[in-house]
């Protein structure tokens, strides 16, 4: 019995075949390569378009910087919204590895409609001296293309990072600390892609051509469909758990069918199942917590209950079951803290931008670099920092701390808001002197680039990487580790969520901002003419929007509860 339980995983995995996973043979780092050079080459390709969209929005498209700006954080919200489709499929039925699959087959008929868009004739507009006329049919190809690719990414996303982490069986010791660096080189594999995207691609779109640009993402989606597949016999699968919004609509039903009923006071009277498995396919049990008390009673076996030989399920619902919920509530709160750090990271692609587009980009002689190409330096930090944070500071941490992790998960996470703070300090600085140097010199109303190097805006861009290492990466392993077992998916597409939202506030305050700033006839902060805007009161917005929420996630972080498994 000993060499059997030693010789296949105990967090309930299969192999492709549906059998036990041998520990030997599938899973830990052997299978993960595979899995990220997909999402590296997936990476390359989502970043590969919108880095510089914004630009192709205005160029291509004809639209002003307010409504280029808003065009693409509401696309790039929607990128962050459909994995919540994706995630409850492969929760619900398919799993994991069949949404991934099923959902990359979208991505790449988005991709290839988006490159016939800048160059197939018909569906390309029409520019004269750099002047574009698109018809409301070539406009709305765009956006159809760009929607399906929303969608595709959307069974992508919230899957591969926790398909990656299913490969580690926590139940044992070494896998599950790898199971932690995991995280690392997964974000560490997503911004080579970036790196690669920002740069190489960025430089083809504006100087060869969009056609190239778009078309070269295309190709390596297809690169990253082949690399997933090749690494089919080695991967470990979590089974899908059955619908979790029913689970959840469950407790709650019968939480308010039962809202008169007193939950006794030894837990152990609360309804579970009695063999070793959860009620719940492919989910360990959870112990009971104290918290949101009224969910117990859910688990309250009332007489009605016990004279039926099955009670229905929206009636009575196992602590498990509960528990799931309840894990979910707790969620929330540090979820809704993640927003505003979206929203500052959302500044990359649209107002980093639009700041870098007036300023000098020449570098040397004869090379220019665009200003969506400066993102490269946000993606140089975080591989620089993914190791130093895996190989330095968690050492030092585990030292002080004496935790496995170094720090907390949500220790990490706050050390990231508080670094994002520093990137709008950065960036409000850096505007405040561009500003001075439009003055001095009277360019208001220049069409050329200031005489300020682009590259000034390196050290905002660095901060923002520096933060992501810290709260991005924590917020991906947070989710996936206190999520139950049967919704981890979903768990993934809560957190990716916030990125999503975050683009949507930025929109939304733009919006504000632009109604508020250009009353009585003002130009207003973000006028298409940055020249004359006042860009800098926009950033210091931000700081203090992410001091506020720092303070509050404070609050919400010391009032959290980890999660137990029995």
């Amino acid at each position: 019995m000993e060499e059997y339980e030693d010789k296949y995983t105990k967090d309930g995995t299969r192999d492709i075949r549906g059998n036990p996973a041998v520990r030997k043979n599938t899973g830990r780092w052997r299978a993960c390569p595979y899995i990220l050079a997909n999402e590296c080459c997936e990476r390359l390709a989502y970043y590969g378009m919108s880095t510089n969209l914004v630009n192709y929005m205005k160029q291509f498209l004809n639209q002003g910087n307010t409504v280029a700006a808003n065009n693409v954080t509401n696309w790039s919200g929607t990128c962050y919204i459909t994995p919540l489709i994706g995630a409850f499929v492969a929760d619900a039925y398919l799993g994991r590895y069949k949404t991934i699959a099923s959902f990359m087959i979208v991505y790449i008929f988005g991709l290839t409609l988006l490159t016939m868009t800048a160059s197939v004739k018909g569906l390309k507009p029409t520019c004269h001296n750099e002047v574009c006329d698109p018809s409301s049919g070539q406009t709305a190809v765009v956006f159809v293309a760009l929607y399906l690719i929303a969608l595709g990414t959307g069974g992508i996303k919230p899957c591969v990072s926790s398909f990656g982490a299913d490969q580690f069986d926590e139940t044992d010791d070494s896998e599950k600390q790898s199971k932690s660096s995991f995280f690392n080189w997964f974000y560490f594999s997503i911004n080579i892609g970036a790196l690669i995207a920002s740069s190489v691609l960025v430089w083809i779109q504006t100087n060869v051509g969009w056609g190239w640009g778009f078309g070269i993402p295309a190709v390596v989606m297809a690169v990253a469909v082949v690399s997933f597949f090749v690494g089919t016999p080695l991967y470990r699968h979590q089974k899908p758990g059955g619908s979790p919004l029913t689970r959840i609509a469950q407790v709650l039903v019968a939480s308010f069918r039962k809202y008169s009923v007193k939950v006794p006071t030894e837990k152990s009277l609360l309804f579970e199942v009695s063999d070793k498995e959860s009620a719940i396919e492919g989910s360990r049990k959870l112990e009971h917590t104290d918290e949101l008390k009224f969910f117990d009673k859910a688990a309250v076996e009332t007489q009605d209950d016990k004279i039926r030989d099955q009670p229905s399920p929206w009636s009575l619902c196992t602590v498990t079951q509960v528990e799931e919920l309840k894990s979910i509530v707790r969620l929330l709160p540090i979820w809704a803290s993640g927003i505003i750090f979206a929203t500052v990271y959302g500044q990359m692609s649209t107002m980093f931008v639009l700041q870098g587009d007036t300023m000098d980009p020449s570098m040397g002689p004869h090379f220019k670099i665009p200003a969506a190409s400066l993102s490269i330096f946000d993606t140089i930090s975080v591989i620089v920092w993914v190791p130093v944070y895996d190989g330095i500071i968690v050492p030092l941490a585990r030292r002080v701390t004496g935790r496995e992790r170094g720090f907390t998960q949500l220790t990490r996470m706050g050390i990231g808001l508080v670094i994002s703070m520093f990137a709008m300090l950065a960036a409000g600085i850096l505007e405040v002197v561009r500003l001075h140097i439009i003055a001095k010199h009277n360019l208001y109303d220049s069409k050329d680039p200031l005489p300020f190097s682009i590259f000034w805006q390196v050290p905002q861009y660095f901060i923002v990487g520096a933060a992501e290492v810290f709260t991005f990466i924590g917020q991906l392993e947070f989710f996936y580790d206190q999520a139950p077992d049967a919704m981890r998916s979903m768990c993934s597409a809560l957190s990716l969520t916030t990125v999503a939202l975050g683009n949507y506030l930025s929109t939304l305050l733009v919006t504000i901002v632009t109604n508020i700033t250009t009353k009585n006839g003002n130009l207003g902060w973000i006028p298409d003419n940055l020249n004359r805007g006042h860009l800098d009161y926009f950033y210091w917005l931000l700081a203090v929007l992410s001091l506020i929420n720092f303070i509050v996630y404070l609050l919400i972080a010391k009032w959290y509860t980890y999660k137990k498994t029995t």
